[in-house]
């Protein structure tokens, strides 16, 4: 059974710093798309950065791209989201998400497996 479990979110001041990660059991992920999403209330999961397997392949969201990092560690099985410069529209919950065909999708029904999440939230 895969899973995957979020940590590292948290209350941080606008312009702080957040380091998010995602630990995957039940499968190596070397093989897979791995991804960062985000939710905020009424609104739908927007996708934020992925890295496929393939690790020259990868995607920001615009909103993000000069401020967070995506990285992977085939090694610990962890996805890692670096997240600097943060601003108030960041607060959501971040989720990790796994794609069997490593690719970096940006649509949210392209991706089978997802973590429960963790709550980011920035104060301006």
């Amino acid at each position: 059974q895969v899973q995957l479990a979020e940590s590292g979110g948290g209350s941080v001041q606008a312009g702080g710093s957040l380091s998010l990660s995602c630990a995957v059991s039940g499968t190596p992920i070397v093989t897979y798309g791995t991804a960062w999403f985000r939710q905020s209330p009424g609104q739908e999961r927007e996708f934020v950065a992925a890295i496929g397997y393939k690790p020259s392949t990868i995607k920001y969201a615009r909103s993000v791209e000069d401020r967070f990092i995506i990285s992977r560690d085939n090694a610990k099985n962890t996805v890692l989201l670096q997240m600097n410069n943060l601003k108030p529209e960041d607060t959501a919950v971040y989720y990790c998400a796994l794609d069997e065909a490593g690719s970096t999708s940006r649509p949210a029904n392209r991706w089978q497996y997802w973590g429960q999440g963790t709550q980011v939230t920035v104060s301006s």
